[in-house]
């Protein structure tokens, strides 16, 4: 079968004051892309947000806050979304130098950790980042080439196809911000006296009811519908 995945992260930057880090990709069947692409549409619109309106995490406000519940119920209710997160929860313990890496290195290889419980050698994937930057086609070059590496899939017949896509452009796309925008909230650290956004917290909230889980834990390794890893910084790569 042919998938679609859609991956973006947040507070991937080594040094940015954020203690935690998220990379993140939901996937679905390619012939049921335009069917999800349209419900959400309908859910944008049944709240009295345009389609071209693009719901992101860093927007979520209690005034349209109806809306990124719909989205993420309508997640759970259809069995052709899945989601997978490797959450990174204290980036101050990275120490690359231990390990002969730079910062980037091991990006891409926590990219392809988050990947790989996706991918199957009998399936094929057209998988798409959001673009970030000028940089970001050069990122999903390398990207394609560590992951087709990795799975000695030097034909690159599983992974058929890996390019940048602009999220305000895929419906699809803005729910991978959310979710990991969601999972990011939950495991960073706020210094003391920061008012944090209880639209926000309502969202987290309903999320963790949903999945039955507590969004800073690893799951199953086989859990198909809320997949999570918390990565330790020990661990050797």
């Amino acid at each position: 079968m042919l998938y679609n995945v859609y991956c973006d992260e947040t507070c991937h930057l080594e040094h940015d004051g954020i203690n935690d880090m998220v990379i993140g990709a939901v996937w679905c069947p390619q012939n049921k892309l335009r069917e999800i692409n349209q419900r959400i549409k309908e859910i944008k619109a049944r709240n009295g947000i345009s389609p071209s309106t693009e719901l992101k995490w860093t927007k979520v406000s209690p005034a349209k806050v109806q809306a990124y519940k719909d989205v993420i119920d309508y997640f759970f209710d259809d069995d052709d979304l899945h989601f997978r997160a490797i959450i990174i929860p204290d980036k101050s313990k990275l120490n690359h130098a231990a390990f002969h890496q730079t910062h980037d290195e091991w990006y891409y290889k926590m990219y392809f950790d988050m990947l790989k419980v996706i991918l199957s050698p009998k399936d094929r994937y057209e998988i798409y980042i959001d673009i970030k930057d000028t940089n970001s086609y050069r990122k999903a070059q390398k990207l394609k080439d560590v992951c087709s590496n990795s799975m000695y899939d030097f034909s690159q017949s599983v992974i058929q196809r890996l390019q940048p896509v602009r999220s305000d452009e895929i419906q699809i796309m803005q729910l991978v911000d959310l979710l990991i925008g969601a999972v990011g909230y939950q495991n960073r650290v706020f210094p003391n006296g920061t008012t944090r956004s209880q639209a926000k917290i309502d969202i987290i909230e309903l999320i963790k009811k949903r999945s039955n889980y507590l969004l800073t834990r690893t799951t199953l390794l086989r859990e198909s519908k809320c997949n999570l890893f918390v990565w330790d910084a020990r661990n050797t790569l």
